[in-house]
């Protein structure tokens, strides 16, 4: 006898507070976008829809690139996108690791059938920029792959020199914002960065599924050597370029561009719900102001850190180069890393993250971004950590966190009370 079907409840997830890397909790007002009515993808009011998206994100990511749109995906969809249309085999690419997201870039290069060069540095820390560029002219990259933010060393790579010396030098310079868009400063432009790839669920509090990207002339110019139209939707007339075509067809940047055009030549069916969400959460995040954005997530980063420091825990990186968006700390000698951290989502909700690699077990990775990113939510995970870690046995003189905090607060209300 067929065994009955199990139907399972309704689904209602328990509220958290995600103070991790991310994905961090959504904009309100991007949840409700989500349940938006379907439109056809061709339907004129969804096409304008997608041209708005287009402009909404050059905003975003301070560039004037035409080509500026989603690919369908989480944030590796869109890292994938970028290098497997650039990289034809055999192509030299230069990648600096500073953390696991670096090793991430080796590997899609390497699929993609690069030459990869590295360079490497210890964990917390970042290059200079001059080291980058001494490796560009030593091995004369076609590509440099570079991550902004590694989320797992919580570092941020400084770019505005490197852009500008890559391109005199002849380099495509890539960039994986995933972890600092909307929440850190990203001037595409101004720093010559050539491509930029991006995800929703960091910093611009959207959910993962659709990954902003931005290109270029000379990318342009690159990929389009490259371009192949699939059969049962190439114009008549259309022939394909002579060099090995790019491998992916779902990830295929020139077939993409004709999708986001006027042409409109179909290529897959639009994620609808993630590209009313990524509409939504650009505009929530340009209506705040992207210089207001930074600074409420750097006193956010400040208040936590303050905190953290008063209750005796000592940071984790170089404090010159720490994203403003997620906070490295020390796991404290005796200390059950993850028997705390599961005791501050069981009985806080609140949920932080641990790390990877030779950071596995000695660091909290605490994520203060977009939605989130508020002074209550602050307050609430230091409140919370000062309990668990009184449980646990540490000496933390109660209310010195919340404290410290305050304090950094009270300073800001002061500067912004005076116009400086």
């Amino acid at each position: 006898m067929a065994e009955e079907p199990t139907l399972f409840g309704d689904l209602e997830p328990e509220p958290r507070l995600l103070m991790g890397p991310g994905p961090v909790d959504v904009y309100p007002s991007v949840l409700r976008a989500l349940s938006s009515p379907m439109l056809g993808q061709f339907d004129p009011q969804f096409t304008q829809y997608m041209n708005e998206v287009m402009a909404l994100y050059r905003q975003v990511f301070r560039t004037e690139n035409q080509w500026t749109f989603l690919i369908n995906g989480t944030a590796r969809a869109a890292i994938e996108a970028c290098l497997t249309s650039l990289i034809v085999p055999g192509d030299k690419v230069l990648v600096p690791v500073f953390g696991r997201f670096g090793h991430l870039l080796i590997e899609i290069c390497g699929r993609a059938g690069a030459k990869v060069v590295t360079l490497e540095t210890e964990w917390g820390t970042v290059f200079p920029p001059d080291r980058i560029i001494d490796a560009v002219r030593q091995h004369r990259p076609k590509v440099v792959a570079l991550v902004h933010g590694d989320t797992s060393t919580t570092m941020a790579q400084p770019l505005a020199e490197v852009g500008p010396q890559c391109r005199e030098l002849g380099a495509i310079v890539y960039v994986d914002a995933t972890a600092t868009i909307g929440g850190n400063l990203l001037e595409v432009d101004a720093w010559a960065l050539d491509a930029v790839s991006a995800g929703l669920q960091k910093c611009m509090s959207g959910p993962p599924g659709s990954a902003p990207v931005t290109f270029n002339e000379r990318v342009v110019e690159i990929i389009e050597h490259r371009k192949h139209v699939e059969a049962g939707i190439r114009p008549e007339g259309f022939e394909d370029a002579d060099v090995p075509r790019i491998s992916s067809n779902y990830f295929d940047l020139p077939m993409l561009m004709d999708y986001w055009s006027r042409v409109r030549l179909n290529h897959h069916t639009e994620a609808t719900s993630m590209l009313y969400a990524s509409r939504e959460a650009a505009r929530t995040v340009l209506g705040e102001g992207l210089e207001i954005g930074f600074r409420r997530h750097e006193i956010a980063s400040s208040a936590l850190r303050a905190g953290l420091e008063a209750m005796g825990l000592k940071l984790f990186g170089d404090p010159a180069h720490r994203m403003v968006n997620v906070t490295g700390v020390f796991i404290p000698e005796g200390v059950d890393g993850e028997g705390l951290r599961s005791a501050l989502l069981e009985d806080f909700g609140i949920e932080i993250g641990t790390s990877f690699g030779p950071l596995h077990g000695k660091i909290w990775r605490i994520g203060t971004m977009g939605y989130v990113c508020r002074k209550a939510n602050v307050l609430r995970c230091l409140g919370a950590l000062e309990a668990l870690l009184r449980r646990a046995g540490i000496d933390v003189t109660p209310g010195a966190g919340m404290d410290a905090a305050y304090a950094v607060y009270d300073a800001d209300a002061v500067t912004l009370a005076s116009g400086a």
